[in-house]
């Protein structure tokens, strides 16, 4: 998406929250406005309301007190001119007394059982209907009752005039009116007098309160419902009450319930003060108000009024269509600004996107040519500076990206066709990278162990390899160490490993490149050599051992002869001869050392104690001589895995010749150290040396300096530090003495910790 319609998205976007804001506010303004201005208004309409019903109620409560002063009148008349009996009055006497009397009509109620039902009367459709309900006929019963006990009793306190509800009429019409009831004791029926709505008048009949109620909902269309609660039976009252005599309804309708009118009626009636508030009817919204209404002579009560919201939300509908509207054409026109205005500043900044693409194509000889010098000029001239810089850099990046390419096309090229194995693994040991020398040592292909863990190392050699793990993640290099391997196939393989941890720029180890080298045939052809070299070295001893052997052997010839000549024996021939037997018995002897194998039991001892236990046996003999030992023990202790009786034979060998090279005496020094887990053994002479055209042939069958010696004891100590896989050397100065250097390798601290517990 452009700029240019990202700004005006962004602009529309702003400019519509402004105006939704707007109207937001604007909204809660009017109707917070309005509702304070209708709850005023509906207050005071309820107030008018509540003072015209009061005055239809004095009108209506005066029209009846003049109404029962007629029926009481002409009930009166009735009584004078009525027979005691029921029996001797017929319907159209009483309808002659109701036309008399100004009254709708007469009845006469008798008891019957448990009822009162009506007998002859001037409106036919009464006559023997029991009165409506039987509550009104148990009252009457009880009046009837008290009247005649009050008659017997106290006949100069007996009202024998009464009124009742008008629902006790007994009529089939849903009409309502007036009904009296006369009863003076002496006579077998009650006159009921009664006034129909339309002969009553228009303050209590047709148009009386209901009449009034009507009129003013017709002329309010918001007003839906008219009613007066009583305060004094609102308490506990719920809507299954709603119709009975003893409600809390004064008047009016209530379709519209409220589940809180007890609450709202009591506050409203305690406080003295009207209230208005929202009514929620089967999800419809209604506004409803309350005010007390305090009636003279009668008991107060409390006008409730529900009206329509439907005047407020009209003028809030229309309020929003209007805002609408309104809002609706400043979007459309700042949309129209923001078009024209974003497309000229869009210009130049097109101008330069169009050169950043040529730059993003390699492009850098085209320049922009805006002059301005507001910030898209300055940024400008820094993309012209910038494009000839990227030209430069570009040039030269591509020189040395072919540079790379071809080290790189060299190295792939070195690794692949090198003869060693390579492989790099990740720190899980899983197979990242490998050569072709790889696949053709260990028969394994790239697609087969790429990104997985390699099972070559035998069970032979794993705690060799955990060894070699530890000091690989330790960062220790592992230089050529001879192993065995494992072949796809399951053979073993002879090969020379070399080891190596990768890092990355902070340090930290993220691969380790290996380098095995196929020793197969290089070992066989190391044992071809050293067969070759054992050849060789039997010949030479076998040389020696003739030309060695032959000179006593001719001595002995010689006197065997010259006896045998004179046939005499001659003692000191004898000796010579036998001296000669002894010389050819030690050369055989030393011989047999040499080529005799041995069997070794190697075991992890303290190089410090071996060499104290050869010095203990050769102290004595150094005392003869004049020789005195000198030592110098590490503190700690140097263990190495050895033979003892082999390493104690090599040092007897050494320390001798160190005390026949000082005739004189002197002192030997005695030297034990540890260098790079190697033990250091170092025995020097205060002798006359040896020369350097002897020190190459020292170790050589049958080459020695003394007179009595074989040559064999140095061969034999060096063949013994091999077998150890340690070193043997010996450096010399005339007229200084000599120092014979040993290192051994030490144990490795497993081996350590079991000779520990063999020893406890």
């Amino acid at each position: 998406m452009s700029i240019k319609r990202k700004m005006t998205m962004i602009m529309s976007l702003s400019v519509s929250i402004i105006l939704l804001l707007n109207m937001v506010l604007n909204y809660s303004h009017a109707k917070s406005n309005l509702q304070k201005s209708n709850e005023s208004q509906l207050l005071l309409t309820t107030r008018q309301i509540a003072v015209s019903l009061e005055q239809s109620r004095q009108n209506t409560a005066d029209e009846r007190a003049r109404l029962e002063r007629q029926l009481k009148m002409a009930a009166m008349v009735a009584a004078e001119e009525l027979s005691p009996d029921m029996k001797e009055i017929h319907a159209e006497q009483l309808t002659d007394l109701s036309q008399k009397t100004g009254v709708s009509g007469i009845s006469l109620v008798y008891k019957m059982n448990v009822k009162m039902v009506t007998g002859p009367s001037s409106d036919p459709e009464r006559t023997g209907i029991p009165l409506n309900k039987e509550v009104a006929s148990s009252s009457l019963m009880d009046l009837l009752n008290r009247s005649q006990q009050n008659q017997s009793q106290h006949q100069g306190a007996f009202n024998p005039f009464w009124t009742v509800a008008a629902d006790s009429v007994p009529t089939s019409s849903e009409t309502r009116g007036i009904t009296g009831y006369y009863y003076d004791g002496t006579r077998n029926y009650i006159i009921n007098v009664f006034l129909l709505p339309e002969d009553m008048g228009p303050a209590i009949g047709l148009t009386g309160q209901d009449g009034l109620l009507t009129k003013m909902m017709d002329a309010n269309p918001g007003i839906l419902e008219i009613t007066g609660i009583l305060p004094a039976r609102i308490e506990g009252f719920s809507l299954a009450d709603d119709g009975q005599e003893q409600g809390p309804f004064l008047f009016g309708t209530y379709h519209y319930a409220d589940y809180n009118a007890e609450d709202l009626v009591q506050t409203v009636n305690r406080s003295g003060q009207g209230l208005v508030g929202d009514l929620y009817v089967d999800g419809e919204h209604y506004i409803q108000s309350y005010v007390p209404v305090v009636a003279t002579g009668k008991d107060s009560y409390v006008l409730r009024v529900v009206y329509s919201d439907e005047p407020i939300s009209t003028v809030l509908k229309n309020q929003i269509v209007t805002h609408t509207i309104v809002s609706g054409a400043l979007l459309l026109l700042v949309l129209l600004i923001n078009y024209l205005v974003s497309g000229m500043f869009m210009r130049p900044i097109q101008d330069i996107l169009l050169k950043v693409k040529e730059m993003a194509g390699g492009r850098f000889e085209t320049r922009l040519s805006l002059v301005s010098r507001d910030e898209l000029g300055v940024l400008a001239n820094h993309i012209n500076m910038m494009a000839g810089n990227l030209g430069e850099y570009t040039a030269e990046l591509e020189k040395m990206n072919e540079e790379n390419r071809s080290m790189r096309e060299y190295l792939e090229s070195i690794i692949n066709q090198t003869a060693d194995a390579i492989h790099i693994t990740d720190q899980k040991g899983n197979i990242l990278r490998i050569n072709h020398a790889f696949e053709k040592l260990y028969g394994w292909t790239k697609q087969e162990i790429l990104g997985k863990s390699v099972p070559f190392v035998p069970p032979s050699s794993r705690e060799e390899w955990k060894q070699w793990e530890i000091s690989l993640k330790q960062g220790e290099p592992l230089h050529w160490g001879e192993t065995v391997r494992l072949r796809k196939d399951g053979s073993e393989v002879v090969v020379s490993i070399s080891q190596s941890p990768i890092f990355n720029k902070k340090g930290k180890i993220i691969a380790f490149v290996t380098i095995s080298r196929d020793m197969t045939e290089r070992n066989k052809i190391e044992e071809l050599l050293r067969r070759s070299e054992k050849l060789t070295t039997v010949g030479q001893l076998a040389a020696g051992v003739a030309h060695e052997i032959r000179n006593p052997l001719t001595t002995l010839r010689g006197f065997l002869q010259l006896q045998q000549q004179t046939e005499t024996l001659n003692p000191q021939h004898v000796d010579i001869m036998m001296a000669e037997l002894d010389r050819i018995n030690l050369i055989v002897s030393e011989f047999l050392i040499l080529a005799k194998p041995q069997a070794n039991f190697f075991q992890n001892k303290d190089i410090r104690y071996i060499l104290g236990d050869v010095v203990s046996l050769l102290d004595s003999q150094a005392h003869l001589y004049g020789i005195q030992f000198v030592m110098d023990f590490a503190k700690e202790p140097i263990i190495v895995h050895c033979e003892e009786n082999q390493l104690k034979q090599v040092f007897i060998n050494v320390l001798k010749n160190a005390m026949e090279a000082m005739p004189k005496g002197g002192g030997i020094g005695l030297k034990i150290m540890k260098e790079d887990n190697q033990a250091l053994i170092g025995i020097i002479d205060e002798g006359e040396g040896i020369p350097d055209e002897t020190l190459p042939k020292l170790g050589e069958p049958f080459f020695t300096s003394k007179e009595t010696g074989t040559g064999l004891g140095l061969m034999v100590s060096q063949r013994i530090i091999e077998a150890h896989k340690g070193t043997i050397s010996i450096n010399s100065m005339m007229g200084w003495g000599t120092m014979v250097t040993i290192t051994l390798p030490m144990a490795l601290q497993e081996e350590e910790q079991n000779s520990d517990n063999q020893e406890d």
